[in-house]
């Protein structure tokens, strides 16, 4: 049989009990609602606090590989596009050394191509000397290579200079022609001199594309991250508004019983009638 007592009410303490329940529950889904995430300390799940904080660091790191990689994107195009101008140089250059070959021109003539051949010779060290980015440059033989971030581990991309100068092409800043013959010789000399700059735009080409499949991969990665730390902490707030309707609903009841606990000691009074 219950204990009928006025200094203890077994009712209303079970009903505090069940309500201090409910009002933590709902205390938990409104912070839940309120922060968009399920874990936002390391009190809510440690393990998988430290989880998700470990792999937000390494996704938020790979900003620092982005930037890296797309400098070295630049550093490349600033050299393809002095590679080209090189390559449109040594064409014209071919062109006038051919044209002063012919032993039919006047001296004022072959004096002009002569020119002509000598102006497009300095443009080209012009074009190899300013290709640089950010004060760096893979064109103009001052480095043998450039390595840039690939992973947040600090692994590298290489990419291997390719000298664009006109030794570096195999002429000098003396490469000329006094005669006809001359002329007829230095046209062999610039086409190999083009067929070497081809050969190396190509390969910066080949390096900027493994660059460029390499950035891609490395934002694919760090969406991935972002992604799997979502799963990890996210609240799905959804869910949790249902819930919420629920727990406010039970809260109500939770108050109402324990009013109605509250109230059952007045009866005791009636005994005393």
């Amino acid at each position: 049989m219950a204990l009928n007592s006025i200094n203890t009410n077994s009712g209303a303490l079970i009903a505090l009990q069940n309500l201090n329940t409910t009002s933590s529950e709902l205390n938990t889904v409104q912070q839940r609602i309120s922060t968009g995430k399920k874990i936002g300390s390391a009190k809510d799940n440690g393990a998988i606090w430290a989880t998700a904080k470990n792999q937000s660091a390494t996704a938020n790191s790979i900003n620092a590989v982005k930037d890296s990689l797309q400098r070295g994107q630049s550093t490349i195009d600033v050299a393809l596009a002095a590679g080209d101008t090189i390559t449109d140089l040594l064409g014209k250059m071919k062109e006038k050394a051919l044209a002063a070959s012919d032993t039919s021109l006047s001296t004022a003539s072959f004096n002009a191509l002569k020119a002509d051949f000598e102006s497009l010779r300095d443009q080209v060290t012009k074009a190899a000397t300013n290709a640089k980015f950010n004060g760096v440059s893979i064109a103009n033989g001052s480095t043998a290579k450039l390595t840039f971030l690939a992973n947040s581990d600090g692994s590298g991309f290489t990419v291997n200079a390719k000298t664009l100068t006109l030794e570096g092409l195999g002429l000098t800043t003396g490469s000329t022609f006094a005669d006809a013959a001359a002329a007829k010789g230095m046209i062999t000399t610039v086409n190999t001199a083009l067929q070497t700059a081809t050969n190396k735009l190509a390969s910066l080409g080949t390096s900027s594309t493994g660059l460029d499949t390499h950035l891609t991969f490395v934002g694919k990665l760090q969406d991935s991250l972002d992604a799997g730390v979502g799963n990890l902490v996210d609240a799905d707030l959804a869910k949790e508004s249902a819930k919420l309707q629920s727990l406010q609903t039970k809260q109500q009841l939770g108050v109402q019983a324990l009013s109605i606990a509250n109230s059952s000691s007045s009866a005791i009074l009636s005994l005393f009638r």
